[in-house]
């Protein structure tokens, strides 16, 4: 890169820099929320609850920058001042778009919990209901809320999961008509019908998914998933059911090496 440009850039980055710095609290703790800065979101937030009319607002950020911060760290004291704060915040001073990401936040603590079930409960609704998310934060959702079903199925005795995965089965399919490059709509769709007993489809959906989600984000991400999915449970899992397992083994591992060496 030239001089001239790489001196540009430099200014470029020290001014953005500045003006992030001099941004109100509220809104730097959004930015650091939404860049997974958590502990910069939670100085931020903390600092805006100070200002009038700001307390519920800046406490909603804060729980929810504590949550992902217990999710990576397992701190147990940012688990229990999360909930703490979630219990104080008075929804009744937030608007329609915040009432939602304390749906969430309350969700979120409720999974961490171990309540899956109940957390699963709360989340449905926000999927849905009211188009307020955008994809990416209605993406994360959507696997907290799959990943909630999926956790509570296992711990039911086998012959009553079904049911759980055919919600997440119904939901994917109504996603994916809407959103057919949905990371979560095509991972979830063939990991759930799996976990109905589908292995057949499951299998298609896998493939098809692998095509599909060319067209949306996370390409690369949601691939690793589903070949994951193919080779460590479907191949062995179908090959099982066949008469010669071992020989159906290689069959469908050549089968899906096809697949994905055909559409890289």
């Amino acid at each position: 890169m030239h001089s001239a440009a790489l001196v540009a850039l430099a200014i470029l980055l020290a001014t953005s820099g500045a003006r992030a710095a001099d941004q109100p609290p509220m809104i730097r703790a959004r930015m650091a929320y939404n860049a997974a800065d958590y502990d910069l979101a939670i100085a931020a937030a903390a600092e805006a609850g100070l200002e009038a009319g700001l307390a519920d607002v800046a406490s909603l950020v804060l729980s929810r920058a504590l949550l992902e911060r217990y999710r990576q760290g397992a701190n147990p004291s940012d688990f229990a001042t999360a909930r703490e704060v979630l219990r104080g915040v008075d929804r009744g001073h937030l608007v329609s778009r915040d009432r939602v990401d304390l749906l969430i936040g309350l969700g979120q603590a409720l999974y961490l919990d171990n309540a899956f079930g109940a957390a699963a409960e709360i989340f449905e609704p926000v999927l849905n209901g009211p188009t307020l998310l955008g994809q990416a934060e209605r993406t994360r959702l959507l696997d907290w809320w799959a990943g909630a079903l999926d956790r509570e199925a296992h711990t039911h005795p086998a012959d009553r999961r079904a049911p759980l995965y055919e919600r997440i089965v119904r939901l994917m399919e109504q996603e994916l008509r809407q959103n057919p490059g949905s990371p979560s709509g095509n991972y979830w769709l063939a990991a759930a019908l799996r976990g109905s007993g589908d292995l057949d489809r499951a299998w298609d959906a896998a493939a098809a998914g692998w095509v599909r989600v060319t067209v949306g984000a996370d390409v690369d991400e949601t691939r690793a998933y589903l070949n994951r999915l193919v080779i460590e449970v479907l191949v062995p899992e179908r090959a099982r059911l066949r008469p010669s397992p071992d020989e159906a083994s290689a069959a469908l591992r050549a089968e899906w090496e096809t697949l994905t060496s055909q559409w890289p």
